[in-house]
């Protein structure tokens, strides 16, 4: 399978200042979940669009592409902590 084409680190930030420092698209204040979430419950782009009039298709891309790399990279160390953690309590 191709990899995605989207660069979403041109267009994907994280600051603890801007949504508790969720991953948004920069420049707003739209968090990469909302984007996948939307898309989940209704893959129809112009339904996005309109909802998020500022958001282009290449910030969708990076969106999805944000989603695909932490996939990837899968349950991030804090994560694995706490399981490790919820395991040994029950």
């Amino acid at each position: 399978m191709k990899r995605p084409t989207a660069n979403y680190r041109e267009r994907i930030t994280s600051d603890p200042a801007v949504m508790v420092g969720k991953p948004v698209i920069r420049g707003t204040r739209i968090p990469v979940e909302r984007i996948v979430g939307h898309l989940a419950q209704n893959p129809d782009l112009d339904d996005l669009f309109g909802a998020y009039p500022e958001l282009t298709l290449e910030d969708v891309k990076a969106a999805l592409a944000y989603a695909q790399a932490a996939i990837e990279r899968g349950p991030s160390r804090r994560r694995r902590a706490l399981e490790a953690a919820l395991s040994k309590a029950g």
